[in-house]
């Protein structure tokens, strides 16, 4: 069996964040098809009571303890260092040590790693290997972009995201001359790729899944609350979602109600800002927090909302909720990725209008609800399984590997 290197900037257990999901999921395919020694950046101190889990499938697993450096000073290091300091935020001299010798001796068929953040580690000592592999949780060049245009940031606050977006840029292009394949979560990140680094054929698309055994709507069958109710769900600290919040409670919550005066909607998701604990209040939802198992939060409500105006690889959640037959009202860029179509599988809505009508059309429609939950959940058991993802991406990986 070929043998395979998975670096991960993360220790992806518990599955407590939607990039956990893929980066576990697939790690657990990768070594169902390679001998798959794994190395871990672990920030983390419960990281270490969960290594168990990974040796049971992997060969050989090595955690290696990291704290992030502090961000360096503008003007005496941050401007004169090539390096985005996005990505030399993810850079230790221990860890790389301790990658040293975890590889020591060692010979791969494929080094696979995810984010471009970990490309200083497997510069150092994979170049010129014949087969390097980088999947995206998100794509970085387009993720803050996106932020740019969308954030309402001072002109400081504008020109340093600039400065760090050119270096970004410079960066892909550097790691996309070194690499075999891309692997990102959606069509988007693609074309976005594609049109910037003009390297057809390196890029290839691997969309997120769900655990349809866990998010399983046939051991959860619904359990509406008795009117109308929404659910987002999602970490509450991340910058997208919290874009996403303050675009919703400023310019559709209120159209809701004005249509729906009994609906409510369920905020559930860890680590909220006070941002988004003053929305909650300022507008009395259901402000739930997180949660062990958000399973019973899509038995109870009437649909999921993904607002997202930020975004960069493919909306985990909404997987989820598919699979547990929750119908979705989402921004076409918070549904990115997916082979969903409008009206079929979920509802579409790019304006505050369209979302709050789409919003008001499921509450008021039972039979529209019925058939978009039936759709959703068997698109995502015949296309977004885990399995069935990762028997892709092997596939894939097959034919780039050197033939033992």
């Amino acid at each position: 069996m070929q043998r395979m290197l998975v670096i991960l900037p993360y220790v992806p257990f518990p599955i407590r964040r939607g990039t956990f999901q893929r980066v576990y999921h697939l790690t657990e395919q990768l070594a169902r098809a390679y001998d798959v020694d794994l190395f871990c950046l672990s920030s983390e101190a419960e990281d270490f009571q969960h290594q168990s889990r990974f040796e049971g499938f992997c060969d050989r697993v090595k955690f290696s303890q990291f704290k992030h450096p502090p961000w360096p000073s503008f003007w005496t290091d941050r401007v004169w260092n090539q390096t985005p300091t996005t990505i030399r935020h993810w850079w230790s001299d221990s860890v790389d040590e301790e990658l040293e010798e975890f590889i020591l001796g060692r010979a791969y068929d494929c080094v696979f790693w995810v984010d471009i953040v970990l490309w200083p580690y497997v510069e150092k000592h994979f170049v010129g290997h014949e087969c390097l592999v980088m999947d995206r949780s998100r794509v970085d060049w387009l993720f803050q972009k996106e932020e740019l245009v969308t954030l309402n940031d001072s002109a400081w606050g504008r020109f340093m995201r600039r400065e760090n977006l050119y270096k970004i840029a410079r960066a892909e292009r550097q790691v996309i001359e070194q690499l075999k394949l891309e692997v990102v979560c959606g069509l988007e990140d693609k074309d976005f790729l594609d049109e910037r680094l003009k390297r057809p054929g390196k890029v290839f698309v691997l969309p997120n899944g769900a655990n349809t055994d866990f998010f399983n709507a046939d051991d959860w069958l619904p359990k509406p609350t008795e009117q109308p109710s929404a659910l987002f769900c999602g970490a509450l600290d991340y910058t997208p979602n919290i874009d996403a919040m303050r675009w919703y409670f400023e310019a559709i919550h209120d159209a809701i109600l004005a249509k729906l005066p009994e609906y409510q909607l369920m905020l559930v998701g860890k680590n909220p800002t006070p941002e988004v604990k003053g929305f909650a209040e300022r507008f009395g939802v259901n402000f739930i927090g997180e949660v062990p198992d958000v399973r019973p939060y899509y038995q109870q409500a009437w649909m999921q909302i993904v607002p997202l105006r930020i975004g960069g690889g493919t909306r985990l959640k909404i997987v989820e909720g598919l699979s547990m037959r929750n119908p979705v009202v989402s921004t076409t860029l918070g549904a990115q990725g997916l082979d969903l179509e409008h009206e079929k599988h979920l509802l579409l809505a790019d304006t505050a209008e369209a979302f709050a009508t789409a919003c008001e059309r499921l509450a008021n429609d039972f039979n529209l609800r019925e058939s978009l939950s039936k759709a959703g959940r068997s698109k995502v058991l015949s296309e977004y399984t885990w399995a069935a993802l990762g028997q892709r991406l092997t596939q894939k990986l097959n034919t780039l590997m050197p033939v033992s």
